[in-house]
């Protein structure tokens, strides 16, 4: 029975029955920090910026001894988070008791906080992430971490008892969605429950200790709407971007890395009529799709003798025969770019993907670039063709050095003039210069395009009104009552 031990000091506790629907996950293991032997809670905890002395952590490991030798940790297991978390709180004050630890009511409340994060959740992780706030968490070893808010990078106390430490709390996460990382395999991606991307590369290729890196998501998914509102977009270029999604343009979202690629897919996604079957295709499930009619696909990687691995383009080629009508790709990144643009240019119009460029020009030469890795021996001419029949729209995003993230070119893909494909700016970002707290400021402009080239289609779908309004309203006119800026790339 979970509670203390015949040779434990004390009475034994009668504890109550579990819950109906026992936690998931299987039971912690006898080494501490133990795996998770239920789903963490993220309500609970809340941020502690706390610079511990090395004698907290030694009361912190010699009272977590003496708890895992005082539970059960299999009747644990069948415990409902709360119950469990209250469980070992109460044993935790017992143990503190019976050792006559001296610690202030303040100090054995955050002891009491972190041992139960450490049995159930991801230890001293467990504060950053119930913090909507923060995009990033860069964990760099054992004793030091940062974190990412509002653009700009800041150290934290956070820090974990030792490598070992961390190295489970990171093993916890991976094999929550099957995976693994150890000196063998020692590079891992993975993600948590709520979808946030989790980088792992542990010793000996971490020369200082484990080094983690998670990019949160926020809890509340995003929209156009509130990213009008952090000033991302404008509301013209908001309701341009509704009509690309609407009308079934085939988009290709760019950016460097942190630019917000993925969660300006996110709400691209929210355009996407309800009766629509979706697949998406991607190394770690990220993508938060609100449709009912999702199919959600996932790469794996290979077991320890080499073999099992599905690739990206594996799967982008298997969503081909699940009759999907849009195809989303998380990220393009190798030869799987040629069979996302033959599903484009075959008649799943209105499929998305994201890829890692400065500038929608430098998009289609890493696109050209991503076919010939796959060993396609076709002439430079026959893949840029492929690519004008396929991709309409390229969304470049940026983050910009004051921390902020813009959608700074929406660009066309028109054709091509001899081997050269022709690209036209309906929407740019300008920045127009700095204020006093350190902030760039600018606007977004339309280019002085009248109709786009997806205009027919706009038409089909009776969009083509509230398209000329909305290029019309974003027209930034120079002295002579001239558009600004040629669109022509």
């Amino acid at each position: 029975m979970f509670g203390r031990r015949t040779n434990e000091p004390g009475a034994q506790r009668k504890l109550p029955a579990p819950s109906a629907a026992p936690a998931p996950g299987p039971a912690p293991a006898s080494a501490p920090p133990p795996p998770s032997a239920a789903v963490p809670s993220r309500a609970e905890p809340v941020e502690q910026q706390r610079h511990h002395s090395e004698e907290y952590y030694d009361v912190k490991t010699t009272v977590f001894n003496a708890l895992i030798d005082t539970i059960d940790l299999t009747q644990l297991a069948k415990l409902d988070s709360a119950a469990a978390r209250e469980e070992i709180r109460d044993i935790v004050s017992e143990i503190i008791q019976v050792k006559n630890v001296v610690m202030s009511i303040a100090e054995q409340e955050e002891l009491l906080e972190d041992i139960c994060n450490d049995v159930l959740g991801y230890g001293p992780l467990e504060p950053l992430l119930a913090r909507d706030d923060i995009a990033d968490i860069m964990v760099n070893g054992a004793t030091t971490t940062f974190i990412e808010v509002n653009g700009k990078t800041q150290k934290t106390g956070v820090r974990f008892a030792d490598n070992q430490q961390l190295m489970n709390i990171c093993q916890r996460i991976v094999s929550q969605v099957g995976r693994r990382v150890d000196e063998s395999s020692p590079i891992c991606d993975a993600r948590l429950p709520d979808g946030s991307r989790v980088n792992v590369i542990a010793p000996p290729l971490a020369i200082d200790g484990p080094a983690l890196t998670i990019r949160k998501f926020k809890k509340d998914r995003l929209t156009l709407e509130q990213l009008q509102k952090f000033g991302a977009i404008t509301p013209q270029a908001k309701t341009i971007l509704e009509i690309i999604g609407r009308v079934r343009c085939n988009v290709l979202i760019s950016g460097g890395t942190g630019s917000g690629k993925t969660t300006l897919l996110n709400c691209l996604t929210g355009t996407i009529d309800h009766d629509e079957r979706i697949i998406t295709c991607e190394d770690s499930a990220e993508l938060q799709l609100q449709q009912p009619h999702v199919v959600r696909l996932e790469t794996r990687p290979p077991n320890l003798e080499g073999e099992g691995e599905i690739t990206m383009r594996d799967l982008v080629k298997n969503c081909l025969r699940m009759r999907p009508e849009r195809i989303i790709v998380g990220e393009v990144r190798g030869p799987e770019a040629f069979d996302l643009l033959q599903a484009m240019n075959t008649g799943h119009d209105g499929s998305m993907g994201t890829l890692h460029s400065n500038s929608p020009r430098e998009a289609l030469s890493r696109l050209e670039s991503m076919i010939m890795m796959g060993g396609f021996t076709l002439p430079i001419k026959t893949i840029r063709e492929m690519i004008v029949g396929s991709i309409d729209v390229i969304i470049q995003a940026a983050r910009l050095r004051d921390g902020s993230r813009k959608v700074t070119h929406i660009t066309e893909v028109t054709g091509m003039e001899e081997d050269i494909i022709t690209l036209q700016n309906l929407i740019v970002y300008e920045i127009t210069g700095e204020d006093a707290n350190g902030k760039l400021t600018g606007r977004h402009r339309s280019t002085g395009i009248a109709r786009p080239a997806f205009w027919d289609r706009a038409q089909y779908y009776k969009e083509e009104n509230r398209l000329a309004a909305a290029l019309a309203a974003a027209e930034v006119l120079d002295t002579n009552g001239n558009p600004m800026g040629e669109g022509r790339d």
